[in-house]
């Protein structure tokens, strides 16, 4: 069967209550973030992306400008579409969609998805963390000349 990805910047509320949907299931329930530490002040001024697969709400992602740059944050996809090509297809679309002038890029990742972001240009920057009790590495996007 024949995998449809498409991803889009969230316009309308009912697509950011499927965004925070996925973001429930992904952190709160199955790691155990805390909804408190999940859900904070910055969602107003994120632009939000919503993934789906063969037309399902699968995966999603946001990125905020910040005063380090622009941060790349909460992508989560569902347990069921993993390895589906999602988490790349949303650091594609965060990626183009960042201003032109976007000189720092950056992320904090969990330590089982920093091959995805290699696969972008991203590189480790410091010792390993613990972010909402979860290990992450700050990365940030090497361009390439």
């Amino acid at each position: 069967m024949m995998m449809k990805v498409l991803v889009n910047k969230v316009s309308s509320a009912e697509e950011l209550e499927l965004v925070f949907s996925i973001r429930q299931k992904v952190f709160v329930e199955e790691q155990q973030v805390s909804p408190e530490e999940e859900y904070d002040e910055f969602e107003a001024v994120s632009v939000h992306f919503l993934a789906k697969l063969n037309g399902t709400p699968a995966g999603t992602a946001r990125w905020r400008k910040t005063g380090q740059g622009y941060k790349l944050e909460r992508f989560a996809v569902l347990k069921e579409f993993r390895g589906s090509g999602l988490g790349s297809a949303l650091m594609k679309a965060l990626l183009s969609d960042l201003p032109a002038d976007a000189s720092s890029v950056y992320l904090n990742a969990q330590l089982d998805a920093r091959k995805l972001y290699e696969k972008f240009g991203f590189r480790q920057e410091g010792e390993e963390f613990l972010e909402a009790g979860i290990r992450h590495y700050r990365m940030r996007l090497i361009p390439v000349y």
